[in-house]
């Protein structure tokens, strides 16, 4: 069961407005990442600080534009009502300027993909096809968390949504196998919204973090996954495993 909607309104709005006092910097990634304390209304929140200016420049994705992702990742996640990804917002005022604010979640670090229970194991379906749409490249091990109420979440998306396949993924439990209807109805209705009503509010957010080659390019996966309703399997003709693998 996911944060309800006005715990999470709470977020978002303490998120986007609340007081950041930096409090570490996490060292272990690619670009400059902090862990921050946001102060609003009497209430303290953890969370997860990335700065535009902060991004290391890849090769062939837009130049100050992954931190807008995260936050692409997080209303993807909230049109399917899915849950998956922490409230995510983007900040104009931070104290290095611009960037993607995301609740922190509390967990286990020890605890990841690769010793996870088979039952925990089982609960990864949606992020599999989550990771489809969005063309995630790069699905760590320890992307996947489960909070202190064994509640699980997906972080680390400033690496989605080009418009060519750079599917990089550690999660192949379910090659082959049938994606579930319930997944594929969501799928589909979330198509609908986004090809035919732009006055949705969270589509229209969506297009303002997003490319609209981007959004294109995510419609025609979704359609794909509705036809096949299958899992796929990794291709042989190019590395679909991120590295490092954790």
């Amino acid at each position: 069961m996911g944060i309800s909607i006005s715990i999470k309104e709470k977020y978002i709005q303490a998120l986007g407005a609340g007081e950041i006092s930096l409090k570490g910097e996490f060292v272990w990634g690619s670009n400059y990442t902090f862990l921050i304390q946001i102060t609003h209304h009497g209430d303290l929140i953890n969370a997860v600080y990335k700065p535009t200016k902060g991004e290391r420049p890849l090769w062939d994705f837009p130049p100050l534009t992954l931190t807008k992702r995260e936050v692409a990742a997080y209303i993807v996640s909230e049109a399917l009502g899915w849950d998956l990804v922490p409230p995510t917002v983007y900040r104009q005022e931070a104290p290095y300027g611009p960037g993607s604010v995301q609740l922190y979640i509390e967990h286990d670090p020890e605890y990841h993909y690769f010793n996870f229970s088979e039952s925990d194991r089982n609960l990864l379906r949606p992020v599999v096809v989550f990771d489809l749409l969005v063309n995630n490249a790069d699905r760590k091990g320890s992307h996947l968390l489960f909070d202190n109420q064994h509640r699980l979440w997906a972080i680390d998306h400033g690496i989605c949504f080009h418009v060519e396949d750079k599917l990089r993924t550690v999660i192949w439990d379910f090659a082959r196998e049938p994606i579930p209807d319930a997944l594929i109805s969501d799928l589909t209705q979330f198509i609908s919204r986004l090809a035919g009503n732009e006055q949705k509010e969270d589509i229209a957010r969506l297009r303002r973090f997003l490319d609209k080659s981007e959004i294109r390019a995510m419609q025609r996966r979704a359609e794909q996954l509705i036809r096949q309703k299958i899992f796929p399997a990794p291709l042989g003709d190019r590395r679909q495993y991120p590295w490092p693998l954790i």
